[in-house]
Protein backbone atom coordinates (compact mmCIF):
# COMPACT_ATOMS: atom_id res chain seq x y z
CA UNK A 1 0.00 0.00 0.00
CA UNK A 2 2.79 2.41 0.85
CA UNK A 3 4.52 1.66 -2.44
CA UNK A 4 1.32 2.21 -4.43
CA UNK A 5 0.58 5.52 -2.68
CA UNK A 6 4.14 6.70 -3.31
CA UNK A 7 3.78 5.69 -6.95
CA UNK A 8 0.55 7.67 -7.31
CA UNK A 9 2.12 10.75 -5.70
CA UNK A 10 5.31 10.72 -7.76
CA UNK A 11 3.74 11.93 -11.05
CA UNK A 12 2.23 14.98 -9.37
CA UNK A 13 5.52 15.78 -7.70
CA UNK A 14 7.46 15.44 -10.94
CA UNK A 15 4.93 17.50 -12.86
CA UNK A 16 5.02 20.30 -10.30
CA UNK A 17 8.80 20.34 -10.24
CA UNK A 18 8.98 20.32 -14.04
CA UNK A 19 6.50 23.17 -14.14
CA UNK A 20 8.52 25.18 -11.64
CA UNK A 21 11.72 24.95 -13.67
CA UNK A 22 10.49 26.84 -16.77
CA UNK A 23 8.94 29.55 -14.64
CA UNK A 24 12.20 30.02 -12.79
CA UNK A 25 14.09 30.20 -16.04
CA UNK A 26 11.58 32.57 -17.54
CA UNK A 27 11.58 34.93 -14.60
CA UNK A 28 15.28 35.04 -13.92
CA UNK A 29 17.04 34.17 -17.16
CA UNK A 30 20.68 34.45 -17.82
CA UNK A 31 22.47 37.67 -16.89
CA UNK A 32 23.58 38.33 -20.44
CA UNK A 33 20.26 37.57 -22.07
CA UNK A 34 18.23 40.19 -23.89
CA UNK A 35 14.55 39.60 -23.09
CA UNK A 36 11.78 40.73 -25.43
CA UNK A 37 14.24 40.78 -28.34
CA UNK A 38 14.64 38.35 -31.17
CA UNK A 39 17.79 36.39 -31.76
CA UNK A 40 18.83 38.49 -34.77
CA UNK A 41 18.07 41.87 -33.22
CA UNK A 42 19.67 40.86 -29.93
CA UNK A 43 22.90 39.78 -31.58
CA UNK A 44 24.38 43.13 -32.55
CA UNK A 45 22.68 45.30 -29.93
CA UNK A 46 23.67 43.06 -27.03
CA UNK A 47 27.23 42.78 -28.33
CA UNK A 48 27.60 46.56 -28.49
CA UNK A 49 25.99 46.97 -25.06
CA UNK A 50 28.31 44.41 -23.48
CA UNK A 51 31.25 46.12 -25.16
CA UNK A 52 30.62 49.66 -23.90
CA UNK A 53 29.59 48.45 -20.44
CA UNK A 54 32.87 46.52 -20.03
CA UNK A 55 31.19 43.15 -19.46
CA UNK A 56 34.30 41.43 -20.86
CA UNK A 57 37.23 43.55 -19.75
CA UNK A 58 39.76 41.89 -22.07
CA UNK A 59 37.58 42.23 -25.17
CA UNK A 60 36.56 45.82 -24.42
CA UNK A 61 40.14 46.75 -23.54
CA UNK A 62 41.38 45.32 -26.84
CA UNK A 63 38.77 47.17 -28.91
CA UNK A 64 39.20 50.40 -26.95
CA UNK A 65 43.00 50.30 -27.09
CA UNK A 66 43.13 49.40 -30.79
CA UNK A 67 40.71 52.11 -31.90
CA UNK A 68 42.36 54.71 -29.65
CA UNK A 69 45.80 53.92 -31.09
CA UNK A 70 44.34 54.15 -34.59
CA UNK A 71 42.82 57.58 -33.90
CA UNK A 72 45.99 58.86 -32.24
CA UNK A 73 48.00 57.64 -35.23
CA UNK A 74 45.63 59.43 -37.61
CA UNK A 75 46.04 62.58 -35.54
CA UNK A 76 49.84 62.44 -35.93
CA UNK A 77 50.20 60.97 -39.45
CA UNK A 78 48.26 60.93 -42.70
CA UNK A 79 45.67 58.28 -43.52
CA UNK A 80 47.92 56.78 -46.22
CA UNK A 81 50.82 56.43 -43.78
CA UNK A 82 48.68 54.82 -41.07
CA UNK A 83 47.11 52.32 -43.48
CA UNK A 84 50.51 51.50 -44.99
CA UNK A 85 52.10 50.91 -41.58
CA UNK A 86 49.21 48.70 -40.49
CA UNK A 87 49.45 46.58 -43.63
CA UNK A 88 53.23 46.31 -43.25
CA UNK A 89 52.87 45.25 -39.61
CA UNK A 90 50.29 42.60 -40.50
CA UNK A 91 52.39 41.29 -43.39
CA UNK A 92 55.47 41.18 -41.15
CA UNK A 93 53.65 38.98 -38.66
CA UNK A 94 52.14 36.61 -41.23
CA UNK A 95 55.28 36.29 -43.37
CA UNK A 96 57.49 35.71 -40.30
CA UNK A 97 55.12 33.04 -39.00
CA UNK A 98 54.95 31.40 -42.45
CA UNK A 99 58.76 31.28 -42.78
CA UNK A 100 59.13 30.04 -39.19
CA UNK A 101 56.70 27.16 -39.73
CA UNK A 102 58.39 26.26 -43.03
CA UNK A 103 61.79 26.08 -41.32
CA UNK A 104 60.39 23.97 -38.48
CA UNK A 105 58.76 21.58 -40.96
CA UNK A 106 62.01 21.31 -42.96
CA UNK A 107 64.06 20.56 -39.84
CA UNK A 108 61.58 18.09 -38.42
CA UNK A 109 60.75 16.70 -41.89
CA UNK A 110 57.06 16.89 -41.18
CA UNK A 111 54.16 17.37 -43.59
CA UNK A 112 51.91 19.74 -41.68
CA UNK A 113 51.20 21.84 -44.75
CA UNK A 114 50.37 25.53 -44.88
CA UNK A 115 50.04 27.07 -41.37
CA UNK A 116 47.08 29.21 -42.48
CA UNK A 117 45.29 26.47 -44.39
CA UNK A 118 42.33 26.44 -41.98
CA UNK A 119 41.78 30.16 -42.58
CA UNK A 120 42.36 29.91 -46.33
CA UNK A 121 39.61 27.29 -46.61
CA UNK A 122 37.04 29.48 -44.85
CA UNK A 123 34.26 30.61 -47.18
CA UNK A 124 34.02 34.40 -46.91
CA UNK A 125 31.91 35.01 -50.01
CA UNK A 126 28.90 37.25 -49.54
CA UNK A 127 25.69 35.79 -50.91
CA UNK A 128 23.29 37.91 -52.93
CA UNK A 129 20.59 37.39 -50.31
CA UNK A 130 22.83 38.68 -47.50
CA UNK A 131 23.92 41.61 -49.66
CA UNK A 132 20.31 42.59 -50.38
CA UNK A 133 19.45 42.29 -46.68
CA UNK A 134 22.29 44.67 -45.75
CA UNK A 135 21.29 47.07 -48.52
CA UNK A 136 17.64 47.06 -47.43
CA UNK A 137 18.63 47.76 -43.83
CA UNK A 138 20.90 50.58 -44.98
CA UNK A 139 18.19 52.08 -47.20
CA UNK A 140 15.82 52.30 -44.24
CA UNK A 141 18.30 54.52 -42.40
CA UNK A 142 19.11 56.54 -45.54
CA UNK A 143 15.44 57.27 -46.24
CA UNK A 144 14.86 58.22 -42.61
CA UNK A 145 17.84 60.60 -42.72
CA UNK A 146 16.63 62.19 -45.98
CA UNK A 147 13.17 62.80 -44.53
CA UNK A 148 14.70 64.37 -41.44
CA UNK A 149 16.97 66.62 -43.52
CA UNK A 150 14.08 67.80 -45.72
CA UNK A 151 11.89 68.42 -42.67
CA UNK A 152 14.59 70.50 -40.97
CA UNK A 153 15.79 72.55 -43.94
CA UNK A 154 12.29 73.26 -45.28
CA UNK A 155 11.21 74.36 -41.77
CA UNK A 156 8.30 72.00 -41.22
CA UNK A 157 8.71 72.71 -37.51
CA UNK A 158 10.19 76.12 -36.76
CA UNK A 159 11.46 75.13 -33.30
CA UNK A 160 13.32 72.07 -34.61
CA UNK A 161 14.93 74.12 -37.38
CA UNK A 162 15.98 76.77 -34.86
CA UNK A 163 17.49 74.06 -32.66
CA UNK A 164 19.54 72.85 -35.63
CA UNK A 165 20.67 76.41 -36.38
CA UNK A 166 21.76 76.98 -32.77
CA UNK A 167 23.55 73.64 -32.69
CA UNK A 168 25.42 74.40 -35.93
CA UNK A 169 26.34 77.84 -34.59
CA UNK A 170 27.83 76.23 -31.49
CA UNK A 171 29.66 73.69 -33.66
CA UNK A 172 31.46 76.54 -35.45
CA UNK A 173 33.15 77.38 -32.13
CA UNK A 174 33.89 73.70 -31.51
CA UNK A 175 35.41 73.40 -34.98
CA UNK A 176 37.64 76.39 -34.30
CA UNK A 177 39.14 74.59 -31.28
CA UNK A 178 39.08 70.90 -32.29
CA UNK A 179 39.54 69.08 -35.56
CA UNK A 180 37.65 65.98 -36.66
CA UNK A 181 40.14 63.43 -35.31
CA UNK A 182 40.23 65.13 -31.91
CA UNK A 183 36.43 65.00 -31.73
CA UNK A 184 36.49 61.31 -32.62
CA UNK A 185 39.03 60.65 -29.85
CA UNK A 186 36.86 62.53 -27.34
CA UNK A 187 33.78 60.68 -28.58
CA UNK A 188 35.45 57.31 -28.07
CA UNK A 189 36.55 58.26 -24.56
CA UNK A 190 33.00 59.32 -23.73
CA UNK A 191 31.41 56.20 -25.27
CA UNK A 192 33.62 53.89 -23.23
CA UNK A 193 33.37 55.87 -19.98
CA UNK A 194 29.90 57.47 -19.68
CA UNK A 195 27.82 54.24 -19.81
CA UNK A 196 29.75 52.57 -16.99
CA UNK A 197 29.67 55.75 -14.90
CA UNK A 198 25.93 56.13 -15.50
CA UNK A 199 25.38 52.51 -14.49
CA UNK A 200 27.10 53.15 -11.13
CA UNK A 201 25.49 56.53 -10.36
CA UNK A 202 22.16 56.13 -12.16
CA UNK A 203 19.96 57.55 -9.40
CA UNK A 204 21.89 60.79 -8.90
CA UNK A 205 22.31 61.38 -12.64
CA UNK A 206 18.62 60.77 -13.37
CA UNK A 207 17.68 63.28 -10.68
CA UNK A 208 19.76 66.11 -12.16
CA UNK A 209 18.83 65.19 -15.74
CA UNK A 210 15.16 65.38 -14.78
CA UNK A 211 15.65 68.88 -13.34
CA UNK A 212 17.46 70.02 -16.50
CA UNK A 213 14.78 68.47 -18.72
CA UNK A 214 12.00 70.29 -16.84
CA UNK A 215 13.84 73.61 -17.12
CA UNK A 216 14.45 73.08 -20.84
CA UNK A 217 10.83 72.10 -21.42
CA UNK A 218 9.55 75.24 -19.68
CA UNK A 219 11.89 77.45 -21.74
CA UNK A 220 10.79 75.80 -25.00
CA UNK A 221 7.13 76.23 -24.06
CA UNK A 222 7.69 79.94 -23.39
CA UNK A 223 9.41 80.35 -26.76
CA UNK A 224 6.63 78.47 -28.54
CA UNK A 225 4.00 80.63 -26.84
CA UNK A 226 5.63 83.81 -28.20
CA UNK A 227 5.80 82.50 -31.77
CA UNK A 228 2.47 83.24 -33.50
CA UNK A 229 2.65 80.41 -36.01
CA UNK A 230 3.31 77.77 -33.35
CA UNK A 231 0.58 79.18 -31.08
CA UNK A 232 -2.05 78.97 -33.84
CA UNK A 233 -0.99 75.48 -34.76
CA UNK A 234 -1.28 74.28 -31.15
CA UNK A 235 -4.66 75.98 -30.75
CA UNK A 236 -6.03 74.14 -33.80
Amino acid sequence: MAESSAATQSPSISSSSSGAEPSALGSGGSPGACPALGAKSCGSSCAVRDLIFWRDVKKTGFVFGTTLIMLLSLAAFSVISVVSYLILALLSVTISFRVYKSVIQAVQKSEEGHPFKAYLDVDITLSSEAFHNYMNAAMVHVNRALKLIIRLFLVEDLVDSLKLAVFMWLMTYVGAVFNGITLLILAELLVFSIPIVYEKYKTQIDHYVGIARDQTKSIVEKIQAKLPGIAKKKAE
